[in-house]
């Protein structure tokens, strides 16, 4: 556990270090209330301003630490356990992130709040990889080298103001078409179940979220709004990504298995 959060937190730093500075000044971010249907509670704290939209931050909390504190299983090596606690700890990291951008609407955690949100689609494909390469052919190196260019990907919000839509949606894509290559390949019925909720969990996330004020018209969605229900499936998203990633890696390891037998 200790690579795996410092092979997080270092990053997370920096990004946090260069976040704070001018550079992503010229960045299209919408930094008020009126960007979200919640109304804000005047006599709430500010931590709790979008009381709803707060909160949900909490399970990202919860599920993180559920996946980081599984046991090892008999099938699960140490770098296994490595894939899957990075992803645990970049989900308890990007909580924070988001509760910071409603408490304060200051430029700073908004740019986080979407830088983050990269590399996190990028570590489908490295977790992907492991499983497919195995053990003795996966190199650390490239894992690191797409998780670098994956960070960098979000210069392209300064060159454009639907930069980060394009980045977004290209770390999305991309995610999808390495799980549905792997679950043709390695596949069965119980991991295709889960991709598919993964990707249906992906699509609520995306949805949802752009459909914030318009559903907010209705009732219904008054309170608990697009934005939130949006979070319920990114948590969602995240939950199944990990169990179609986890039964996957074992898949494959007991397939590599009974090939060399």
């Amino acid at each position: 556990m200790r690579s795996a959060l410092r092979h997080v937190s270092v990053p997370f730093v920096l990004c946090v270090a260069l976040a704070s500075t001018r550079l992503f000044d010229d960045v299209q971010l919408d930094l008020s209330y009126a960007h979200y249907a919640e109304t804000p509670v005047d006599w709430l704290p500010c931590l709790l301003a979008m009381p709803c939209n707060c909160l949900v931050n909490a399970a990202y909390i919860g599920l993180g630490l559920h996946w980081l504190r599984k046991p090892r299983r008999a099938e699960e090596t140490e770098r296994g356990q490595y894939m899957r606690e990075v992803f645990a700890i970049m989900a308890v990291f990007y909580a924070p992130v988001q509760w910071a951008r409603l408490a304060a609407l200051r430029r700073a955690p908004a740019v986080l709040d979407q830088w983050f949100t990269l590399p996190i689609f990028a570590w489908v494909p490295v977790w992907i990889g492991f499983a497919r390469r195995g053990e003795a052919r996966w190199r650390a190196s490239e894992a690191a080298a797409l998780e670098l260019l994956s960070l960098c990907s979000y210069g392209l919000a300064l060159a454009h103001r639907r930069g980060f839509d394009a980045a977004l949606g290209c770390h999305v894509a991309f995610a999808v078409y390495q799980g549905v290559r792997a679950q043709r390949d390695l596949g069965d019925g119980r991991t295709r179940m889960y991709l598919l909720l993964a990707v249906l969990s992906c699509a609520g996330f995306v949805v949802l979220k752009l459909l914030d004020h318009w559903l907010a018209r209705y009732w219904l969605f008054q309170r608990l709004t697009g934005h939130f229900w949006s979070k319920v499936c990114d948590v969602l998203q995240f939950h199944f990504s990990f169990c179609f990633l986890t039964t996957l890696t074992r898949r494959a390891r007991r397939k590599t298995a009974s090939q060399r037998e």
